[in-house]
This record gives structure tokens, sequence and C-alpha cells, in this order.
């Protein structure tokens, strides 16, 4: 007997990370698409004739002729994944949770607010409990939650096992950043081509004083409190299609020798691993022994689900700081849509789509 999936909208689904949604959501096992949303230019048209398709395999079929609808808070959904853009976001999704939507967002509107989770569900499931303060300090049923910037996510996924077992105090970064995560058609290539662009606009900013503290910190019940670290991070634009490479530096409270970090991130098995969720990577972290690893071209897509682990490699000691490694991850798929679906499936497990969707979803595992 066929079980009753939960059903989903995509906000901006004909943009880059909306496109991703659509096609990470193709058979998935608990949700389905009922209602694709889009600009008002792009409402009342096919999907097919209104999007114009740039990730590598076709537009599913049966999608081709569904009529986008406008992002309005009247279609027949439980929850929403949102690919706005941040400058429509703020009001969008929270007219959807206003409304008694669950918002899984990709949009910065809402990611430092005090009572909206910003969630890596490795990192800190625990987080998802910032949704009940959030309904009671707006008084609404529906909620938001977040999920980081595409770089943010590769880099505080390295560290968390690191953290948890020796203290992160200081931290260096410098990315080298794929230019589909500028959005499509994003830079032009006259711009990139025999070039590094070496400024993205408030990504450093980002790195620095925002998300790794609230994602590291401690949930006290009622809001974060911060982790307590140092980081800087130089951010550049690099002519490569996908996936983000970062070379990190790291300073411990304990410092550890080189087989202890090791094993910090072979052993590392958080909770999304635990409950085996669909799109969780198995490990979350591989970690690359080659010298001249990882690769962009080589390994994004490493791992059981392609393009959700984050793959580490040449680690060594640094002079400056403690130990220095390199870290690579796909900015359109775990750094985007795939870090909001993975949100979205511990959201279901954990209850907040409803009891009926986290036992559908435990017989599923079961079977």
């Amino acid at each position: 007997m066929n079980q009753p999936k939960v059903k989903v909208g995509v906000l901006g689904a004909t943009g880059a990370v909306g496109q991703r949604f659509v096609q990470m959501l193709q058979g998935h096992p608990w949700f389905e698409i009922t209602a694709l949303c889009a600009s008002e230019r792009s409402a009342g048209k096919a999907y097919a004739d209104a999007c114009t398709w740039t990730i590598r395999g076709d537009m599913p079929e049966h999608l081709r002729n569904v009529i986008l609808r406008p992002c309005e808070p009247n279609i027949d959904a439980q929850l929403v994944f949102s690919a706005l853009p941040a400058d429509s976001a703020t009001e969008i999704e929270m007219a959807f949770a206003q409304a008694g939507y669950g918002v899984c967002s990709n949009a910065r509107s809402y990611r430092y607010d005090a009572d909206v989770p910003l969630l890596i569900p490795e990192v800190n499931p625990e987080h998802i409990q910032l949704i009940d303060v959030q309904r009671r300090k707006r008084g609404w049923e529906g909620f938001i939650v977040t999920n980081p910037n595409c770089s943010t996510t590769h880099l505080v996924s390295a560290l968390h096992p690191l953290h948890v077992r020796f203290g992160v105090r200081k931290v260096f970064v410098v990315t080298m950043q794929a230019i589909s995560g500028a959005g499509y058609p994003g830079l032009s290539a006259m711009d990139l081509l025999d070039n590094v662009v070496p400024h993205i606009g408030g990504e450093e900013e980002k790195m620095e004083k925002k998300e790794p503290h609230k994602l590291l910190g401690f949930f006290n019940g009622a809001e974060i409190d911060y982790a307590d670290m140092v980081i800087s991070a130089h951010c550049n634009r690099v002519p490569v299609r996908h996936g983000h490479l970062e070379a990190i530096s790291v300073e411990f409270a304990e410092t550890p020798d080189e087989a202890e970090i090791l094993a910090a991130w072979r052993d590392y098995y958080p909770l999304p691993q635990q409950l085996q969720l669909p799109h969780a990577p198995q490990p979350a972290i591989l970690y690359n022994e080659a010298p001249d690893r990882p690769q962009p071209r080589m390994d994004r897509l490493a791992g059981s689900v392609p393009g959700m682990a984050t793959v580490i490699g040449r680690l060594r000691p640094d002079p400056l700081f403690d130990y220095k490694f390199i870290a690579l991850g796909h900015n359109t798929i775990r750094g985007a849509a795939g870090g909001s679906l993975l949100n979205a499936e511990l959201l279901l497990t954990q209850g907040y789509l409803g009891r009926e969707a986290a036992a559908l979803a435990q017989t599923l595992q079961v079977a």
C-alpha cells in the first residue's frame, strides 16, 4: 500500500537553487511536490516555458506542464522550500509561516533572528527546539528554519567534530568559491576567464561574525549562546562551475595530535546518520589521503549521497596555528537545496510536521 507523503511547494522554482530543489525532491520517500511558485512575471506559465533549466539532467517530465503559482500562502502544501532572493524572502516567508506553513529557507533573511533555527542537522539538531520559542513569540502555527551560507556549511561541518573534542579557539579560512554560487546568469564569463575575483559581497562578514558562532553555539532553552571563537576569512570567486574549496587553519584550546584529529573525523556519527535520513551521507565526512585532494571536479559528488558529504584532505601542522587542512563541498547541493532538504527530513522525524508524518518516516525506515 502506498503511504501518503507530505505535500511540499517550492518558492522560486525557476531559479538555480529552485531547480535543484525540484531535482532533489524527485522520488523522495517522504515528500511530494504539489506546488511550484515563482515571481509575478512567471506565474501563470507552464514550468517548462518559464524556466531555463541549467543543471545537469533533464527537467522532470511530469512537472513540465505544471502551471506556476504566485508565491502566496494559499497552496495545497504543508511545507515549502524557499529558494527566494533575500529581498523578497523576508515578506513572503513570513506570510507563509503566519498562515501555518512550515518554511525551510535557503535565504539569509531570518538566519540571525534569535528565535529562528540556523541548522546543519549533523552539527546542531537540538536547535530545532527554537521553533517552539518562535511559535510562542510570534503567535503563529507555522515556522521558519534556515540553512547557512554555502561556504559556512562546509567550514562548520569540518570544524564541528574537532570543536566537540578539542575546542576551537581561532580559525583562518581562505575560500575558493564556484561561480554557481553567484546564481544564474551570475558573473560574466569575461569577469572570470583567466581571473580570480578576490571579493564576494557580504560573505566574509557572515563567516567571521555570524553563522559559525550561532551554529556551534549552545541552546539554553530560550536562545542560542554563541560559540566563543575568532574567525578570519578571505572569500574569492574562482572559475570553477560547482564546489567550494576552503583552506582552513585552526588553533585549539587543547592541542590534539594528527591521529586524534583524523579519528575525530573518522568516528563522526551524528544524528542524521544515526536516523538514516534519506539525504544524510554515510559517512558525513570523507577524508582523502591523496596529497593533491580534494579537488572540485573530482570530489564534489563524492559520498553515498552525491554532493552531500564534506570532503577533507591535506591535514598537516601549521606553523602559525596548530593544524591546517583543505575542505570541499558542493555549494548548490549540500550548500543550498540539499541542506534545506536535510533540515526538512530532520524536522519530520522530530514531529515538527505532525505525528502522522513522523510515523510515516519511522515506518519507511523500518521497511
